[in-house]
């Protein structure tokens, strides 16, 4: 394991000496490559290793699934005591958490799971701190609460940074690459979009990443970065959340809007900014509410469904059951999305926050 991180570090020595440019820009992405290879074996070590004890083994419950994530002693416990039925100790000194603590939080008809994991600290993607487990609970999770304090507001970039070494996108789109590995003939390209990047740089990094023989088809414009984390096997994207509590601590207050450069101020002691909190993890987390009408009811707001935002109604059936959505075959809809109260729609309709709905 050490030599991985040695081999790591040489070669990110050589990216740092190495003038950017469209000549070296091959070599760069093929040193890039090389140390997402490095790094998606640490986490292939790190998941076979993390397979049980200590707490970690949480089942996910729920709606959805949400981890605070922050360093020691910044109110990670105080805030999940006031949102959930969790009984998180409290304590004005570091490493009160030792394993993770779940609670439910009813929000909006949802029910959500929030993780307290033991507070990050430096050095945590190299195993300190217990930070190995706390990231294989980290992508798990639906969405991610970075939280900090006034006095540690560095701590959210750091901590941005050490979940990017571990393979975890915060607040990022998957690439829009589709790969088809094949038995033979070699690596095939296909791109309608003019690249930056040569067919050349892009062929050498597949084959750096350990792919011999497949179709790919990249349907963006992409940069290096992007092609090796859809290469890799190890990236997750997760929706993030950025956070500073206790700012009753700060003089001049200027509520932010959740992003890493404007983190939500809050006060878990004091209920301050939670509103605004519980507002920004609702729309992180895009889930919805539809409600079911029987045949012979009216329609009501009496049996909400919680969904992912996106989906159809044949989706919903096949949420209720596989029998049941073979049987229906069309949907009646009143609500906002209804050009009329009673419409008929197909199943392929898409889902709305509100809609009120009767399978026929």
């Amino acid at each position: 394991m050490a030599d991985i991180y040695q081999q790591i570090e040489d070669i990110q020595k050589e990216i740092r000496e190495t003038p950017y440019h469209k000549g070296t820009e091959h070599h760069i992405g093929l040193l890039r490559a090389r140390i997402a290879r490095l790094r998606d074996k640490l986490l292939e070590s790190t998941s076979k290793k993390s397979g049980g004890g200590g707490g970690y083994a949480i089942k996910k419950q729920g709606d959805a699934t949400i981890v605070l994530v922050g360093p020691p002693s910044v109110g990670k416990s105080t805030l999940i005591n006031r949102l959930t039925n969790a009984n998180s100790k409290i304590a004005p000194y570091a490493f009160t958490t030792v394993s993770v603590i779940p609670g439910m939080m009813n929000y909006r008809n949802a029910k959500i799971q929030i993780l307290d994991v033991p507070g990050l600290i430096e050095g945590a993607e190299e195993g300190k701190g217990r930070g190995k487990e706390v990231i294989s609970v980290i992508r798990g999770s639906d969405l991610l609460v970075l939280i900090t304090e006034p006095t540690k507001i560095e701590a959210l970039e750091r901590i941005s940074t050490a979940l990017e070494k571990n393979g975890i996108r915060i607040n990022k789109e998957r690439p829009d690459i589709k790969i088809e590995k094949k038995t033979q003939g070699g690596i095939k390209v296909f791109s309608n979009i003019n690249q930056d990047l040569s067919k050349e740089t892009i062929k050498d990094i597949i084959l750096e990443m350990g792919i011999r023989n497949a179709e790919i088809k990249i349907n963006q414009k992409i940069s290096i970065e992007e092609l090796i984390d859809a290469l890799s096997k190890n990236r997750v994207y997760i929706p993030a959340v950025f956070v500073v509590n206790k700012s009753d601590l700060i003089a001049n207050k200027e509520q932010g809007d959740g992003s890493i450069e404007k983190p939500i101020l809050i006060s878990a002691q004091e209920g301050y900014g939670i509103e605004i909190f519980l507002e920004s993890v609702w729309k992180k987390l895009k889930l919805i509410n539809v409600y079911l009408v029987g045949p012979d009811e009216r329609p009501s707001l009496r049996n909400p469904m919680i969904i992912k935002d996106g989906l159809t109604l044949y989706d919903i059936a096949k949420k209720i059951g596989d029998d049941f959505a073979q049987k229906v075959k069309s949907a009646i809809i009143w609500g906002n999305s209804a050009k009329f109260e009673g419409q008929q729609v197909s199943l392929k309709t898409k889902a709305t926050d509100g809609m009120m709905v009767r399978f026929v």
